[in-house]
């Protein structure tokens, strides 16, 4: 067993939302130290009401040791469910239509697909068909 798989990225998160206890004290507290993926946990600790100031705060001082951060989230944030899906970037849809039609960048086909209307989306999507399954 590798030393980042000792503690889980939800161990870090429930400890620091919910159960309140600190990994930093017993045994293994100086290598769960040293283990902490403070980015991780900024990232998503940020995406909550309650806890986006801590992080800008996090976000701010990110020179901090990691045992420092930990404790400052484990002793600043109240005890709370904190659960949600990892945020996504949106497919968008006929997005490769475009870019492949035009052959534009991500950027311009993010645009085209604003500009163009559902007519003109079917029509380039007739004119890339190359036949057979799929």
């Amino acid at each position: 067993m590798s030393k980042r798989d000792q503690y889980p990225l939800k161990d870090y998160l429930n400890t620091i939302n919910f159960s309140k206890d600190n990994l930093l004290e017993g045994e293994n507290g100086e290598q769960f130290g040293k283990n902490y993926p403070a980015y991780i946990v900024n990232r998503c600790l940020s995406s909550h009401v309650d806890a986006i100031m801590y992080a800008n705060e996090m976000n701010r001082l990110h020179g901090l040791d990691n045992d420092l951060q930990y404790s400052f989230y484990l002793n600043s944030l109240r005890k709370k469910r904190r659960f949600s899906p990892w945020q996504k970037k949106d497919k968008l849809e006929d997005f490769d239509l475009i870019k492949d039609y035009f052959k534009y960048s991500d950027e311009k086909a993010r645009d085209a697909l604003r500009i163009l209307t559902k007519d003109q989306i079917e029509l380039i999507r007739s004119k890339m068909n190359t036949g057979g399954k799929g």
